[in-house]
């Protein structure tokens, strides 16, 4: 037993001796690895304001624009078109969309037609023109079958539509002062740079009433 208990003894050290010494890998048993370097005199540590210095690396994919810009508020039956309209800038995920309740103090609308043949009649004469944005007032009141043309938070918003409408031909639209809540609805861009942002220009100016600003 004891002479078994030699020889394993014996086999464990040859064992040992032969993974520290011939199956290590070169880099274990280097005793002189910085003569082996290239210029390592060379080699410094930077500060944070000399990293900060550094030119951008070519070919480096620039840092995203930061900030969000909206553009609103439209009624929800001319979203749609405004949605089309920025088809073209392909912002896909970039493109959200926020709905708010506002209170509009002044609307643009046609005066009451005194009965409901006589309000389609109206409305198809806008469709002629090419308006498809209002909807008939049809609740009890001395505004009944009045025809809505939109509402607006500003009289600045509502006077710069019913110009809009003039130029297409509708001349018996007019501006009233009018408390409702109505729906609206906001288009927000993510990281929309300064080229994007004159294209949103650009288009907000065909949608009388609308407006650019930061994302609420």
């Amino acid at each position: 037993m004891r002479a078994f208990f030699l020889l394993l003894l014996a086999a464990n050290l040859a064992l040992y001796a032969w993974s520290r010494y011939y199956a290590a890998p070169e880099s274990a048993s280097d005793r002189e690895p910085l003569g082996r370097q290239i210029s390592p005199e060379k080699i410094r540590i930077l500060s944070g304001q000399e990293l900060a210095g550094l030119p951008a690396r070519k070919g480096g994919a620039e840092p995203p624009p930061k900030g969000c810009t909206e553009w609103g508020g439209f009624a929800l039956a001319e979203a749609p078109r405004a949605e089309q309209a920025l088809q073209p800038l392909a912002l896909g995920a970039r493109l959200a969309q926020r709905r708010t309740e506002e209170t509009a103090g002044w609307w643009v609308f046609i005066p009451p037609q005194g009965s409901r043949p006589a309000a389609l009649k109206k409305t198809a004469e806008l469709k002629a023109l090419g308006v498809g944005d209002f909807f008939v007032v049809q609740e009890e009141g001395s505004m009944r079958w009045a025809i809505s043309l939109g509402v607006f938070r500003t009289e600045e918003a509502a006077q710069s539509r019913l110009e809009t409408l003039r130029a297409k031909g509708v001349r018996s639209a007019q501006t009233g002062e009018r408390e409702a809540q109505v729906a609206k609805l906001w288009f927000q861009v993510r990281g929309a740079d300064a080229p994007l942002q004159a294209k949103l220009r650009d288009l907000a100016q065909g949608f009388p009433g609308t407006e650019l600003r930061d994302c609420q």
